[in-house]
């Protein structure tokens, strides 16, 4: 559940929460090592690859030494990326920036391997640090923002004692969870059922006329497999391990909303962040904030088709190591699309996003002749200002999933860092392709690949042009 999106049922539109600056709040500083950012002495940190060869640690130490660097820490390990290589973790004082600059020009010419700089400061030609792997997700992901068992004056459920002792019941369960565990199963009470079936009910009226062939296609199977039904809440568990086995998506239970930078890294290893609890029983068509109710009914069936899962993961891998601006860019392409879009389905519109998929009000409204509908295009859409009290005016419209992955790859492009990313399923963790090596290694598996297909055209008959 990120930051950028407050929602949105009844008659309340969506609101927009700013990512917080990476330097208000303790994170983790990279793979390797738990770094503080409150620390009195900042440090800079950066990861260097050399060849497993006699001296080659020697050689590199030596630069840091002529340039009087002095390292407050060094750490190594085999390298995940080249199995001939050792990775090495260093951190310097922030003092020494400048004679850094011409160390880590030096190990980019005078050794094999690649050289990342990390910054939890955002300085100039430095890459924000980004999960490797998927356990890394445990480092922020009870780094909410706002919510979670802590409700402010105006929600709904504030002055509820109930509600707020159970909302700290489903805070536990994500602050405890950590990946590969099972999601633990919740006993939901009358009340949450009841307020649940309402949304159910109303929405399920709706789909079959406003809610893409997509969505449609999945709903009937999360009723058979999922246990979707008016009296009955799924569990997060059921409905992850439903998603793993169509597209490798999985749900991740979380307590409250993070940062826009949080949740779509998240997305890149194909995980979403998904709250378990419900809103309050007094506003069942409303909630400040994702639920339940909008995972479940809005995202999840998308989640279960290959075509939109790629192109919610490539959103992902797009924002890994991506600078603070095109983060915000970033999210407002989630905005229109993963949560508010349009796609073209035949001769008609229909939706797509799962705030529109979740609010009765909104999804009749999206297709009237009230909003005006613009085509979907990543550099434009990414500029568009959206209101936060009311429902949106603008919104954008997909010619197809393919077509808009396509248009976020091309956007993703654009984005200044020295590297490209790239996700490998087999060890659930991100290969950065700036090497060599690496680039050989997705030669070799692409080449793997077309081999497959050409060997299954010639067994099948199709010609290349028939797909």
């Amino acid at each position: 559940m990120d930051a950028a999106y407050k929602k949105v049922n009844g008659n309340h539109g969506p609101v927009a929460e700013t990512e917080e600056p990476v330097t208000g709040r303790k994170r983790r500083g990279s793979m390797y090592l738990e770094e503080e950012t409150d620390n009195k002495t900042e440090v800079i940190s950066c990861i260097f690859s050399l060849n497993e060869e006699v001296g080659a640690l020697a050689k590199a130490l030596r630069l840091f030494e002529d340039k009087g660097i002095n390292l407050t820490h060094i750490e190594s390990r085999p390298s995940r990326m080249n199995q001939d290589q050792f990775e090495f973790f260093i951190s310097v004082d922030s003092t020494c920036s400048q004679a850094l600059d011409e160390v880590i020009d030096g190990l980019r010419t005078q050794i094999s391997g690649h050289v990342h700089e990390l910054s939890r400061n955002k300085e100039k030609d430095t890459v924000p640090w980004f999960p490797n792997d998927i356990q890394d997700l445990d480092r922020f992901a009870n780094q909410i923002l706002s919510y979670g068992s802590e409700l402010e004056a105006d929600h709904p459920g504030f002055t509820d004692p109930v509600y707020r002792a159970r909302r700290k019941e489903f805070a536990d369960i994500a602050y405890n969870y950590r990946h590969g565990q099972i999601i633990p199963r919740v006993e939901y009470t009358e009340a949450e059922r009841m307020t649940w079936g309402k949304v159910f009910k109303e929405l399920k009226t709706l789909y079959p006329t406003h809610a893409c062939r997509e969505h449609n296609r999945v709903f009937p199977l999360l009723e058979k497999y999922c246990g979707y039904r008016p009296d009955n809440i799924p569990q997060l568990e059921d409905v992850s391990r439903f998603l793993q086995s169509c597209t490798g998506f999985r749900l991740r239970p979380v307590a409250g909303l993070l940062s826009s930078r949080d949740f779509l890294a998240g997305l890149a290893f194909r995980v979403f962040h998904s709250t378990q609890y419900i809103r309050h029983s007094s506003k069942p068509t409303y909630t400040p904030e994702p639920d339940i109710c909008h995972e479940l009914l809005g995202h999840v069936p998308l989640f279960a088709d290959s075509s939109f899962a790629q192109f919610s993961q490539e959103i992902g891998l797009a924002s890994l190591g991506a600078p603070d601006e095109y983060i915000e860019k970033l999210a407002t392409v989630y905005w229109f699309t993963v949560e508010f879009g349009l796609c073209k389905q035949g001769s008609e519109i229909k939706a797509y996003g799962a705030g529109l998929l979740s609010s009765f009000g909104e999804l009749q409204y999206c297709l009237t002749d009230q909003p005006k509908l613009q085509p979907f295009d990543p550099d434009k859409t990414s500029l568009q200002k959206y209101p936060i009290t009311e429902y949106q005016p603008v919104y954008f419209v997909a010619e197809s999933f393919e077509d808009a992955k396509e248009k976020v790859r091309r956007f993703a492009a654009t984005i200044p860092r020295p590297f490209t990313v790239r996700y490998n399923p087999y060890t659930q963790s991100i290969e950065v392709l700036d090497s060599t090596q690496q680039l050989r290694n997705l030669a070799d598996s692409i080449n793997s690949e077309m081999g497959k297909l050409c060997e299954a055209l010639r067994k099948t008959g199709v010609k290349a042009r028939e797909i």
